[in-house]
């Protein structure tokens, strides 16, 4: 049986005047992950909502859980040189995310 596909989807609701900041840090996550092994596909997208806000979504999908955990624990890691806090950071934008981990259905 070959490993099946994992999904990160994360959705944020993001408010316009943020959107420069937010997409800045979204592209050096993507490109980050784009060098790690086992990303098939790594997609940002976004559309603006009618309040003036934007709805940005990122879908990447990883080879299988393995993938998934070594570059959860890459960034993690990253974040700790770096000093970065991706809630604090997020927070301090007016962003509100809703993470999940997706498998085929």
């Amino acid at each position: 049986m070959s490993a099946q596909a994992i999904y990160r989807i994360d959705r944020f609701n993001v408010p316009a005047q943020a959107l420069p900041a937010f997409m800045e840090r979204v592209r050096y996550t993507q490109r980050t992950l784009n060098e790690l092994p086992g990303c098939r596909q790594n997609l940002v997208l976004a559309q603006p909502d009618l309040a003036g806000e934007y709805n940005v979504m990122t879908v990447v999908e990883w080879s299988d859980e393995q993938h998934v955990a070594a570059a959860k624990s890459f960034m993690q890691k990253l974040y700790e040189e770096e000093r970065f806090d991706p809630a604090a950071f997020m927070h301090g934008l007016g962003v509100k995310a809703d993470l999940g981990v997706y498998r085929q259905a």
